[in-house]
This record gives structure tokens, sequence and C-alpha cells, in this order.
């Protein structure tokens, strides 16, 4: 804990309500803003999408924001009209401890589809996490804890700006480890700041930061109901414009592509961490639509999961990506090693190759095309024995 650096102005707890059958497992978290903050929010584009997704969506941007409630184990998510009354009642419960609006109050849950929440377990539980909120480190790790579901651990990420209007210090800390999909990528985050920023501005920064973080990492490529990250300016510190601005926004994108990483790398069973360099297309968005093709196919997944230095998988996947080009268009790397240069392929050591594999972690692979000066950085991971184990009982 002691890399973090806390916003100022923010309180956090993260207890044990009993959503979750496991004993002493924390399912309950609340950030609370001293001040009234500036909040915006992205959320998932799946047209199925949570109760607690369509309430905090209904109410950002806004400049008043004061908490957010989570709660894991249950999604609340294709439950009706009775879902939605539930997430609201989840906001009326902390504003009334806050002594504030209901519309002041941000939700977020995660875990199992199609499950009424236990409301009573929520009735007591709410007041109980907001009695207990404090500021510090400490409490930042409970709710950081408290958000998770099949994580093998929290995913916190921080930075403290000096600029020439003040100190700014920046907290984020994320959850995810399957169904992870780009728009967005089962996730939340949640990214705190003690700057004064305006709703609008922090909106435009967010949807920046999340398009080349939250957005380019995948699992296997299964947008959720309930993404959700939210980002808060409290206005404890300096307020923001010009070039403050400009830096506080590349900022927020470091925290987001921290916590990015940190998911793909804790998907669930994984065994590597992939990270695609797409080079050389028309515009961006080709490259990323070379990189999620890649990045969501199961065969080049178990590939690298073997460790088996198949690289016509990789030019295949590109090849029905959708961008128009040559074969001698694409050159392709995994490492330092050069497989495959302007259409043909190269003689390489297969040993050394899946020895490569076999024994990193993270590995690399770049395709460069000749089509122009867009490009994409995505992360994925492998398709181990266990993510299917670990998926195909998840609710048995």
């Amino acid at each position: 804990m002691s890399e973090w650096h806390l916003a100022r102005g923010y309180r956090y707890s993260g207890i044990v309500s009993g959503l979750r059958t496991e004993p002493d497992r924390r399912d309950l978290a609340l950030i609370i803003s001293d001040t009234p903050a500036s909040a915006a929010g992205v959320f998932t584009q799946n047209r199925v999408c949570a109760a607690p997704v369509r309430v905090s969506r209904e109410r950002l941007p806004r400049s008043d924001a004061r908490a957010i409630v989570v709660c894991s184990g249950n999604a609340n998510a294709c439950t009706g009209e009775q879902g939605l009354a539930d997430a609201r009642r989840m906001a009326e419960l902390v504003a009334f401890d806050l002594r504030v609006k209901p519309e002041q109050i941000l939700v977020a849950s995660t875990g199992v589809i199609g499950r009424p929440l236990p409301m009573p377990i929520l009735e007591a539980g709410i007041p109980k996490a907001a009695r207990s909120a404090k500021p510090g480190r400490e409490s930042l790790n409970d709710a950081a804890h408290a958000i998770l579901t099949t994580d093998t651990g929290i995913k916190v990420s921080s930075r403290v700006l000096e600029l020439a209007s003040g100190t700014v210090t920046i907290t984020g800390f994320a959850k995810g480890a399957a169904m992870i999909g780009p728009n967005l990528a089962t996730m939340l985050g949640f990214i705190l700041t003690d700057a004064a920023v305006d709703e609008n501005d922090l909106l435009h920064i967010l949807k920046a930061s999340c398009e080349s973080s939250f957005n380019c990492i995948s699992v296997e490529g299964h947008t959720s109901t309930n993404d959700t990250v939210l980002l808060l300016a409290n206005g404890s510190g300096p307020k923001l414009a010009g070039h403050d601005l400009a830096t506080f926004q590349d900022a927020v994108g470091g925290v987001c592509m921290d916590l990015a990483r940190k998911i793909a790398i804790d998907a669930e069973g994984a065994e590597h961490l992939i990270t695609l360099d797409v080079e050389g297309c028309r515009t961006d968005a080709e490259a990323k639509q070379v990189a999620k093709a890649v990045a969501e196919s199961a065969l080049v997944k178990t590939a690298v999961f073997g460790n088996d230095p198949n690289w016509g998988r990789i030019i295949s996947a590109a090849g029905y990506s959708g961008v128009m080009f040559e074969e001698k268009d694409l050159s392709l790397w995994m490492g330092d090693m050069l497989l495959y240069r302007d259409g043909t392929p190269l003689p390489f050591d297969a040993a050394s190759a899946s020895s490569y594999l076999k024994h990193n972690r993270e590995v690399y692979f770049k395709l460069k095309f000749a089509l122009g000066a867009g490009r994409c950085t995505f992360h994925t991971c492998d398709l181990t024995y266990e993510y299917v184990k670990l998926n195909a009982d998840y609710t048995t």
C-alpha cells in the first residue's frame, strides 16, 4: 500500500454485509466525497444493461455528486422494474445517512446476473458502511477488496501532479477478471481526484482515457451488462485549466492504463498477459480493429497457452478483421523475433520461440502494416483449462 497516493477529501469503507456466501468476504463498498464533486461516467455499450448502470447513467454528468455505493456478488442485472427500484433504494439509504439528495449518489454492482437483490441485507449493510467510512489507505484497501468477484487481488493506481496551479492527486481502483470485452471491458472502475474540474471536461477526459485503456483489453470478448467507470473531482485542490488540464488528462489516462493492464493480467486462469502492438494502419480505428480480432481469437489464445509459436493464426485473424490490406503490407514480430516480413515467412528457431512463450508471463506481438500512421496497443490473455473450469460452473 505504500505506493498509493490518496486524493484529498474522500472517505472509504468496505464491509462484510452478507451478500456473499463466503465467510468474512467483503461485499459492500462506499466512496464518499466530503464536498460536492463534479462527476462523469462511462458505461457498458451492451443493450442489456444492469439497473445500477441505468440509474447512474441518468444522473451524470453532474456537479454535486457525493458518494458511490457498490455491491459485489449480485449484478442486479435483468431484474426488471424491481431491480431499478432496488438500485435507487441503495442510493436513498446512502443519501439518508449523508443528509443529501438521492440523485447525488451513484450506484454500481457486479456479480451474478438475473437474481433480485436481497434488500434486507442492504438495508442493514449500507448504513453500517456509511458509519464506518474513513479516509486513509486501510479504508481504501477495504473498499478495493469489497468490489472484487473472481479477481485474485485488488487493482489500485495513483498519480501526484505538481502543477503550476498546485498539487493534484489522482487515485483509482478497479475490478475485473472475466467477461471482459471492449466497450467497456465484467469491470468496475472508480477514479477520484482532488482537482477542481468541470463535469463536462471530466466526461471528455474520461471518454478519451477509457478508449485507449479499458476499451483496449479483452479476455474473451464478452461485453458485460454492468461495466462502469466513474470519475469524481471534488475541488479540494486547485482548479485546472489550460496546460494543467492537459497534463491532468494524460495522468488520468495513465491511471486507466495501469488498471486496464492489471485487469488483463489477472484474467481468470490466465498464465500470460499478451500485448499486441499494431502499427502502420490507415487510422487508429483500423489498427484497433485488427488488434481486437487477434486478441479475441480462441486459436491465438490457446496457442499462447500451449507455448506454440503458431504465428499463422495471428496473420489469419488479421486477415478476417475487416481491414483491407494485401499480404505484402504486413510483417509480424514475436518478442524480438521477426517471423513474417512483407508477406513472406522467415526461418526461425521453433524451440527458442516456444521457450519465449513458456518462460515469460508477459509476451509481446507486433503487427506492422505499410498503410499509414494508425496504431493501437491492446492487451489480452491466453485461454486456459482453468478459465473454462471457472466459467463452466460459475453459478452451480
